[in-house]
């Protein structure tokens, strides 16, 4: 067994990421520097119905995470994604594919990747637009707001719901489950007089729930929605059974609402801090609109690690690993690798190249919605500055505690209010 390490600050210590973004990026400085492959306690868990495990590698280094990632055989997914053990079912319900080896994982995402296809997201990609001229026509005449949940949340949640089908009465119910699910770490989303078990349950059942009834009204149907898609294909290799689809609306309500609504927030903090940069893109928007893109979501790194387990004896640069060794992928880290990106706290729009993992590493759960992700980013900051063009945060935002999630909760934004186009 490794010893813990005790000089280096946990990353996993959900406390840590309450700190602000200075002292993060301090001790990232420092672990790569000195401790880019190291042995870690596990936190204890904020509940009673969680055991603290063995302790995991804290990997920071982008080659590190690139050799794991495109080498699933050896560092598996199916033991679960966060460093906390949980029991497989609840693992599985709440993590979906991601959570999955090879061949059910391979099985699942080239079902569900009919949903991500060019027709599929050019249909979307009309609607983004109008998602985003909407968004800002409902808070233009305001002169203020908080930018989290009046558009950087505003956005994907709609998109995902588009996606799947979901009518617009029930925006609020995905929103509040979901806060739940990736917030359940902190205080303001955990549910009073619940336990953690409870409160998780609670939520993924109700998201369940809507994802079963909206399914029922599918069949049969001719909607071009990814729900429609799937409950009535023709094939039987091609159906997902009613778990199966539950399961993936868990996934897609995190993994597409909450992670692109934080890069959106945390895209308006950069772009305020370095007016030079926000100047630039805007003199050139279309041209920068890619690379500034890349370099709001290397920054933001939404999800901010994922865990992998070790299947066999091996060996990662010089590290010897252990058979059932936990690795955490701390994906924020690699996308502050100085080996990799240099001066890389820096908010560079032209950066090039920019090879940031902020959509996961390279290999087979590299994020689906990836492209989605980038239009809607791209899309909303276009709006912003064509209406509201002196738009800028105001003080600091309200992160998230949670170490699985670098998220912010709220964060107060100020621009010369102006009519809505409606």
């Amino acid at each position: 067994m490794a010893e813990w390490n005790v000089s280096h600050v946990n990353l996993m210590d959900s406390q840590v990421w309450l700190q602000g973004a200075e002292t993060i990026d301090a001790e990232i400085s420092r672990l790569h520097a000195e401790a880019p492959l190291d042995w870690f306690e596990e936190p204890l868990p904020e509940n009673d119905f969680l055991q603290a495990g063995p302790g995991y590698w804290s990997v920071v280094r982008h080659a590190d995470i690139g050799t794991i990632s495109r080498n699933p055989e050896i560092f598996s997914s199916s033991s679960g994604i966060t460093i906390t053990d949980t029991p497989p079912e609840f693992t599985e319900f709440f993590s979906s594919m991601i959570a999955m080896d090879d061949p059910r994982h391979a099985r699942l995402r080239r079902i569900v990747s009919k949903g991500f296809t060019p027709r599929v997201l050019g249909l979307l990609e009309e609607s983004v637009q109008d998602v985003a001229r909407n968004i800002v026509d409902g808070m233009s005449h305001l002169g203020s707001c908080d930018f989290v949940t009046e558009v950087a949340a505003a956005v994907p949640l709609k998109i995902v719901c588009d996606l799947m089908g979901i009518p617009d009465s029930e925006f609020s119910r995905v929103f509040e489950n979901s806060n739940v699910i990736l917030g359940i770490q902190d205080p303001e989303f955990a549910p009073p007089d619940v336990d953690f078990i409870t409160a998780l349950l609670d939520a993924g059942a109700d998201l369940a729930a809507l994802m079963g009834d909206v399914a029922e009204l599918k069949r049969g149907e001719d909607g071009q929605d990814l729900t429609s898609i799937l409950v009535n294909a023709n094939l039987e290799d091609d159906q997902l059974t009613s778990a199966d689809l539950a399961s993936f609306f868990v996934l897609l309500v995190v993994a597409g609402n909450e992670t692109t609504r934080n890069a959106i927030s945390w895209g308006l903090k950069y772009l305020t801090d370095n007016p030079t940069q926000r100047d630039l893109w805007i003199a050139d928007y279309e041209a920068l609109a890619g690379p500034a893109v890349e370099e709001i979501v290397r920054l933001a790194s939404p999800v901010t690690y994922m865990r992998r387990t070790v299947t066999q004896d091996t060996i990662l640069g010089k590290t010897k690993l252990k058979e059932g060794d936990k690795l955490a992928m701390f994906y924020l880290a690699a996308n502050r690798d100085p080996s990799v990106f240099e001066n890389p706290n820096a908010f560079n729009i032209r950066r090039n190249p920019n090879p940031q993992y902020g959509y996961g590493g390279p290999g087979p759960h590299f994020c689906l919605g990836a492209h989605l992700a980038r239009r809607e980013i791209s899309v909303i900051f276009r709006e912003l500055f064509k209406r509201l063009p002196d738009i800028r945060s105001v003080g600091e935002p309200d992160t998230l505690q949670s170490s699985f999630i670098h998220g912010v909760k709220h964060l107060q934004c100020e621009f010369t209010p102006v009519r809505s186009k409606n």
